[in-house]
């Protein structure tokens, strides 16, 4: 069980974002970003979404910092994965 972080690669409100997950369990992510902080209106329907300058302070607390591709490859894997259509159907 991990906890994966990506680059901060998508922009929004003038910065930018990174994506927070676990490869295993969504209490385990919620717990995480809760012990860190991390505001429960950043998380997406399976990441949480974190700004550039909490990077190091997140790996630093014990996530996995990973490519944005190996991110989405464990995330599948993990059963985890909204996909666009899940996320525009509802």
């Amino acid at each position: 069980m991990a906890i994966l972080i990506d680059d901060p690669r998508w922009p929004a409100h003038g910065r930018l974002w990174a994506h927070l997950v676990s490869d295993s369990d969504l209490d385990e992510l919620h717990a995480f970003a809760a012990a860190n902080g991390i505001p429960r209106r950043g998380f997406d329907r399976d990441h949480y979404d974190v700004p550039e300058d909490e990077l190091t302070r997140l790996v630093a607390a014990g996530a996995e910092h990973v490519s944005g591709h190996e991110l989405v490859k464990r995330l599948i894997a993990s059963g985890l994965r909204i996909t666009a259509r899940e996320r525009r159907e509802g």
